[in-house]
């Protein structure tokens, strides 16, 4: 496949070799983040861990402390006072035998769920629609809860999942091309202190090997790590 002129412009600002500080690697990405859209920014990072071990699976979620700039529409699964709990806090779609009935029939209209323990016999039926599309209640998630309310302002405020994947890599937005310089890095740093607070104690060798961010449409920029 041919690199495009724009391509070729912007990888040439990145130095090739260079490690750069999450200041300098926010600047340079928002930089080549010159698309129509506003692009959305991510981290990756590559873990020295072995997924297939149960204990070095590595998954969790942090709410950024700037957000992500992303329309987080939110399902919750639940009844009488805490379906009501969950509409004044803002979640977009709330029910129960009802909602689990029109996701049967197909609707997926929702980036998230959240479901009360009470109705988690009902939603396990649901894994083979959400399970594939990583949108099952988890309680090592914090989704499924009776502290309705915070869960919800946590998802639509800027709560991420992060899961690092059969290679070992975590693939994480921080937020959009168009926000300030210092709610990027300061994203990537609450987010760069979560992943080390994850280190597994069965890890072995060097655990961090590297950490990338990118736009969408961006090149890659590495980042000096310890």
């Amino acid at each position: 496949m041919a690199t495009s002129k724009k391509e070729k412009a912007l990888e040439g600002k990145v130095e090739a070799g260079k490690l750069y500080t999450p200041e300098e690697a926010v600047a340079l990405v928002k930089e080549c983040a010159m698309a129509k859209f506003d692009e959305t920014i991510e981290a990756h990072f590559r873990l020295g861990v072995d997924t297939r071990h149960a204990d070095q699976a590595i998954r969790g979620s942090i709410s950024l402390p700037n957000g992500t700039g992303k329309t987080v529409r939110v399902a919750v699964f639940a009844q009488g006072d805490k379906a009501k709990e969950a509409e004044a806090a803002g979640a977009d779609i709330v029910g129960d035998d009802d909602l689990i009935a029109k996701i049967e029939g197909g609707f997926t209209d929702f980036d998230a769920t959240v479901a009360t323990p009470d109705m988690m016999a009902k939603v396990g039926k649901l894994g083979k629609v959400l399970g594939p599309r990583n949108l099952m209640p988890n309680p090592k998630l914090g989704t499924v809860t009776m502290d309705v309310e915070k869960i919800v302002k946590d998802l639509k405020g800027g709560r991420v999942e992060y899961r690092a994947d059969k290679f070992g890599i975590c693939h994480v937005p921080i937020g959009k091309a168009s926000f300030e310089a210092a709610a990027l890095v300061g994203n990537y740093q609450a987010l760069y202190d979560e992943i080390m607070r994850a280190k597994p104690a069965s890890a072995k060798g060097k655990y961090l090997k590297s950490v990338t961010l990118t736009s969408t449409m961006g090149p890659g920029v590495k980042l000096a790590v310890d």
